[in-house]
């Protein structure tokens, strides 16, 4: 993870430095801007998701259990304060931290998520939402989301400016050299995108960990929670989803790409060690993998994987 950001970092940076030194266009200005726009929607971020997936604060008393059991999660995560406990009216199963400097931290679960998860699944899914939290994820994921933000902006205007310039007689040569390194530029920024893509997915490794060793189910109950999250996604008609027009928009932070989901008929009710093998036992496809490669998760398939090796190791039973 390390090793990606330096890499992000450093291309990012050389990218503007050769940009200025062979033009000598100062584009200085673009940082600030970018930089500002990002931590302007870091900080109102809260209040558009809270809207986008009709989020609300949990009425004191409403729900004790679920109180009582993220300060236990916070307290065994070393958190400072217990986050603050939202509910999204959502009925599709689905949970994610959030937060800025203006709302503080939160950790939300969807009604659909209250309703087809054990208790037990429920505070391992918890788990994995506050090693988020512990380890900042929403911090670095927006520091390392600005950098490509940053080069696009500089390779559309660069793109632009050529489109431009070789309209005019005059300018054609200049604006030839502009177009291609707007393309370069571009393309840049995808494979950048891609390197964060590959960082977010291993965040989520991190908080199954997380989730894993400080819930009283450990790694088996987070198994069972994100097939059973899988599974009711990926049997939920794609027009009710669409339906729910919000509801992938920022499908980064939930705990479970609903996109990207993977149906089976051999599981049933509660975790059970033979059912979670016999899933994780489940071939990834080409076309599966692929998709991995683009989305913000991991395939839940080795996320269980993953998972059943951690709990063999934590029973001694590897």
């Amino acid at each position: 993870m390390i090793t990606t950001m330096m890499i992000v970092i450093a291309v990012t940076t050389g990218f503007v430095a050769l940009i200025l030194f062979m033009i000598g266009v100062n584009m200085l200005m673009l940082l600030p801007i970018v930089i500002g726009l990002n931590l302007f929607q870091w900080l109102i971020g809260p209040y558009i998701i809270d809207a986008a997936y009709r989020v609300r604060p949990l009425n004191q008393g409403e729900l004790p259990w679920l109180e009582e059991s993220v300060r236990m999660l916070a307290e065994k995560s070393g958190l400072k304060t217990p986050p603050r406990i939202m509910v999204s009216e959502i009925p599709l199963p689905n949970a994610f931290a959030y937060g800025s400097p203006l709302t503080g931290p939160r950790v939300a679960v969807t009604r659909g998520l209250l309703n087809s998860l054990s208790v037990s699944e429920v505070e391992a899914v918890i788990g994995h939402e506050l090693g988020h939290l512990k380890h900042r994820d929403v911090q670095i994921m927006m520091f390392l989301s600005v950098l490509p933000a940053l080069v696009y902006w500089v390779a559309s205007s660069l793109y632009y400016s050529g489109i431009y310039s070789s309209g005019s007689r005059r300018d054609r040569g200049d604006g030839g050299a502009l177009l291609l390194i707007g393309m370069l530029g571009m393309l840049l920024y995808y494979v950048l995108t891609l390197l964060i893509l590959g960082f977010s997915r291993s965040r989520e490794y991190y908080a199954d960990y997380h989730g894993s060793t400080v819930s009283p189910g450990g790694p088996l109950s987070l198994a069972s929670a994100l097939v059973k999250i899988s599974d009711i996604n990926a049997r939920t008609p794609r027009n009710v989803k669409a339906s729910m027009t919000s509801y992938s928009s920022f499908r980064a932070l939930l705990i479970a790409d609903p996109e990207s989901t993977v149906g089976t008929r051999a599981f049933r009710g509660i975790y059970d060690v033979r059912a979670l093998e016999e899933f994780a036992s489940r071939e990834v496809s080409p076309a599966e993998s692929l998709v991995e490669v683009l989305s913000t998760h991991p395939n839940v398939v080795k996320r269980v994987r993953s998972l059943l090796e951690l709990h063999k190791q934590l029973s001694g039973t590897a």
